[in-house]
């Protein structure tokens, strides 16, 4: 499929082939969910945590007797029907991680990639390259452009100044290729490849 490639100030830069192995698959939402799924449990923290009641600072002494008392067989107070006792059934520090095949993983950012170009949210642009740092002047460009909601990829080394224009930006994210994921490319509107991203792409998936 060809795309047309436009530069920051909004100019035509003529147009680009791309790979129908990764642009023009058909989406499928099923393998896009198990991605997801996958990134946001590996990116839990797991770090929740309760005290059981071998972690109590409560007395372990028997404060009842086994007979006579008329009441339960107690043993001590951190059992977790009393108060300040263990917590029963707690959560505990783990990873929440899953495992998902790398071929699957491969799958689904081609996939993520055909669904942007499928819906019409897919922009190339030749380069992402800024004289200076300007909040302000990049703030015009994207205007123009209407990137008011966007992840910008670009090659393995990003333009300084570009990234430090950009990143006070409110729902604009810029990552070098190698940051790619599926999540970032569905939670923006629209998805910013340079002709050096696309080239990587399509060497990483040769």
């Amino acid at each position: 499929m060809d795309i047309q490639v436009t530069s920051l100030d909004g100019a035509d830069a003529g147009s680009l082939s791309l790979k129908d192995d990764i642009f023009g698959l058909e989406p499928r939402a099923d393998i896009l969910h198990r991605m997801v799924r996958y990134q946001q449990l590996k990116a839990m923290a797991g770090t929740h945590d309760v005290k059981h009641r071998s972690e109590g600072t409560r007395t372990g002494k028997k404060f009842v007797k086994q007979k006579g008392s008329g009441g339960a067989r107690h043993g001590d107070r951190k059992a977790p029907q009393f108060r300040g006792g263990g917590r029963a059934f707690g959560p505990t520090p783990r990873s929440h991680a899953i495992d998902l095949p790398k071929k699957v993983r491969a799958l689904a950012l081609k996939h993520a990639l055909s669904a942007k170009a499928q819906a019409g949210e897919l922009t190339v642009v030749d380069t992402l390259l800024t004289k200076a740092p300007k909040t302000a002047a990049l703030l015009l460009q994207f205007g123009k452009l209407a990137w008011s909601n966007a992840l910008i990829i670009d090659g393995t080394d990003l333009d300084k100044n570009f990234a430090l224009a950009a990143r006070n930006i409110p729902h604009i994210d810029v990552l070098p290729i190698e940051g790619i994921n599926v999540v970032d490319i569905l939670r923006r509107d629209r998805l910013v490849l340079t002709k050096a991203a696309v080239e990587a792409l399509e060497a990483r998936f040769a």
